[in-house]
């Protein structure tokens, strides 16, 4: 294993590092060690095999993955499995998976005994350079995604870069669609990084935001940069639209929407277009999404000000929270994306 990248998220007594590289799953042991818990439950999507073995009574609980179980009754589910397995404060918690995984995971560890430590091993990349870190936990209702959580710092994450070796190709670009919005929320132009520097970067933007702003009160809000949209894309596709795809078209329209808010030039404009078509992610809004029903699930995001709709626009002095954009505009943006693509052509596989 060759020395890998650490990245600390400073949170105070709530402090704990990322550590992302190849085989850095192999530290989970002495991560357990320093944790010293009496009982461990692992909950994995991938074969329990791939884990090194932890030293304490363990249960391992195999789950599916997705966002479609990203729900309540997950995560009773899991608080049940814990308490069967005799798991008490003190003891600990291990999410294998992707950002689902983590999501729902997560909140199952923060609300089961009022807490229980938490480390994250993100196998996707999505996961890995966003979903895993930060402490955002929650689930979906029917009414929306990401409605139902708390937040709660992991006590590690390790990114293991091996993990994506076998990563389907389309999760891969899902994990780029965050990658790509990172570029307008001061990362910088990634696409000519190695991966795992590209993974780096996302992770040390994102400890900062969170260090500055852990629950969400103001800095925070620049994470969510074309999120309001893919959130809303992933609802009225059923969840056929990964979320790092729906972000990237997400980001597209974040970048149409200042730029007819007259936030930024065209030149600009054209570079959210230039920067997600980079990493080989759709930049079009998909034809089979109405874009009335678009709007009225983005007025239930969990982001919205109760004064209209909100994003996360760019703008002269950077990206910043925008309040009560007009309807019309946000119509307008959506109408600039529309291209003959069916949706019935995303699969889920």
């Amino acid at each position: 294993m060759s020395d890998p990248i650490r990245v600390p998220v400073a949170l105070g007594t709530q402090s704990y590092d990322v550590v992302i590289g190849a085989g850095v799953r192999r530290m989970l042991p002495d991560v357990v060690a320093r944790l010293s818990p009496g009982r461990i439950a692992i909950v994995t999507a991938r074969r329990p095999s791939m884990l090194p073995p932890l030293g304490a009574e363990t249960k391992v609980i195999e789950v599916e993955e997705g966002e479609h179980w990203k729900t309540l009754s997950t995560v009773e589910d899991l608080c049940r499995a814990f308490a069967r397995h005799g798991l008490h404060r003190g003891d600990l918690v291990v999410s294998c998976g992707g950002g689902s995984v983590s999501d729902t995971v997560g909140l199952a560890a923060s609300l089961y005994h009022r807490g229980l430590a938490v480390v994250h091993l993100p196998t996707s990349l999505l996961a890995q350079v966003d979903a895993s870190v930060g402490g955002k936990t929650a689930v979906n209702l029917p009414e929306g995604k990401n409605l139902v959580g708390a937040y709660w710092q992991p006590a590690a994450v390790l990114c293991d870069t091996d993990f994506l070796r076998s990563l389907p190709k389309r999760e891969l670009l899902s994990g780029y669609g965050e990658i790509a919005r990172c570029h307008f929320i001061g990362a910088g132009d990634l696409r000519r990084l190695p991966l795992e520097a590209q993974i780096a970067a996302g992770v040390r933007l994102k400890a900062a935001v969170v260090a500055k702003d852990e629950r969400d009160t103001g800095p925070r809000h620049l994470l969510n940069y074309g999120h309001t949209l893919g959130h809303a894309l992933e609802i009225a596709s059923d969840f056929a639209l990964r979320h790092g795809e729906a972000v990237a078209v997400g980001t597209v329209f974040a970048g149409e929407l200042a730029g007819l808010l007259g936030r930024i030039p065209a030149d600009r404009v054209a570079e959210h277009r230039e920067v997600v078509s980079h990493y080989g992610l759709d930049c079009d809004l998909p034809s089979g999404v109405s874009p009335d029903r678009l709007l009225l699930l983005m007025g239930r995001d969990k982001k919205a000000s109760g004064r209209g709709l909100s994003f996360v626009l760019d703008g002269p002095e950077g990206p910043e929270l925008v309040i009560d954009v007009p309807p019309a505009k946000v119509r307008g943006a959506l109408d600039s994306m529309i291209h003959p693509r069916r949706l019935e052509g995303v699969t889920r596989e």
